[in-house]
Formats: structure tokens, C-alpha cells, sequence
């Protein structure tokens, strides 16, 4: 099941506030990103996040889980506690660097 669009949306607007936020649809599920900085993965309507210290402390209690067949285990965000979905993609952000360019052909 995809992720709908009213629900990017819904996660877009959690998180407002953090920066300039857009969403970007991928393989027909969305990554989310902050000043450019790709922060959330969204997946069947669920919001994952990178495993990284930076957020240990906050997402200890989180429940982890795939978001597709092939990657990383992530933790997973509970979206509906605005707060710390903000205090979360804060930290994401500073530690997350801008994409590489794409190398033209």
C-alpha cells in the first residue's frame, strides 16, 4: 500500500516550522526533506528515520522497523507527537549532509 498524498501532507504539516520542508515522491513512496537535506522516509503511510546517535536518546523507545525490501532497519516516528517529530528532525538536519550533486551527462 502507497502512501497517500494526504498523508505526506499530514507529515509535512507536523513538522512545521523546521525549516523550509518539501516532499519529493520516489518509487512511489516519499522522502521528505529539510533545507534541502533528505530527513524522513515515509513508506505505507509510516515515517522512518535514519538510525543515528543523534537521535538515539529521543527514538530509544521508538519501534524499528524496513521501510522497503533491501534496506537498513530505521527507526519509526511516531508522526502524531508533534513535538517530538520536530525535536527529532531538528537534530536530522544538522546532522544530515546536503546531497551530492548528480554529474551531468
Amino acid at each position: 500500500m502507497a502512501t497517500s498524498v494526504e498523508f505526506i501532507e499530514y507529515v509535512c504539516e507536523q513538522i512545521r516550522g523546521v525549516g523550509e520542508v518539501r516532499y519529493k515522491k520516489m518509487f512511489g513512496e516519499y522522502m521528505v526533506y529539510v533545507n534541502d537535506k533528505p530527513v524522513l522516509l515515509v513508506c505505507d503511510d509510516t515515517v522512518f528515520v535514519k538510525i543515528l546517535d543523534a537521535v538515539a536518546e529521543d527514538m530509544a523507545d521508538a519501534p524499528k522497523g524496513i521501510p522497503y525490501h533491501g534496506s537498513k532497519e530505521h527507526y519509526i516516528l511516531d508522526i502524531d507527537d508533534a513535538d517530538l517529530a520536530v525535536k527529532v528532525v531538528e537534530k536530522l538536519e544538522k546532522v544530515t549532509p546536503l546531497p551530492k550533486p548528480k554529474k551531468k551527462k
